[in-house]
């Protein structure tokens, strides 16, 4: 049976470009940065308190897709019609705030759901994420 999430992929264009959005952005740590022969660039990055959880920031390609198929995901990711993951965050609103100091780009500001409040960003590749301050934590109403 499953007992847990070790691995989740997120496509890039650039994986230099991602690693550094990824690290110096958003604040999140580098794991592994593997050449091995012909097989793609493993390359992880994952939240500080989370060890046990990464993101593989992969460039579409062989071997995991034909040329045909990675050329029309790159064209998704560059169109920005890719969805990524969603980020637990303390405080949503201070969370963009800072985000936004940073220059990464907000698509969505703060916005009170039934579950939590939530936010949207880019990455530099174009895909979307989402910031969720669960519901139950306090919200910071001075913003």
């Amino acid at each position: 049976m499953i007992t847990a999430v070790n691995t989740v992929v997120v496509w890039v264009l650039d994986q230099d470009s991602a690693k550094a959005f990824f690290t110096e952005k958003l604040g999140l740590e580098a794991r592994t940065d593997v050449l091995a022969g012909e097989a793609p660039r493993w390359l992880t990055v994952g939240p500080k308190n989370q060890p046990e959880l990464q993101l593989s920031l992969m460039v579409p390609g062989a071997p995991l897709q034909d040329a045909e198929s990675a050329e029309q995901l790159k064209a998704l990711l560059a169109k920005g019609a890719l969805f990524g993951c969603t980020f637990t965050v303390e405080d949503c609103h201070a969370a963009v705030k800072e985000l936004s100091a940073r220059g990464v780009t907000i698509v969505q500001e703060p916005q009170q759901l039934p579950w939590g409040t939530s936010a949207l960003f880019r990455d530099d590749s174009g895909t979307c994420h989402e910031l969720l301050q669960p519901q139950g934590m306090p919200t910071d109403s001075s913003s």
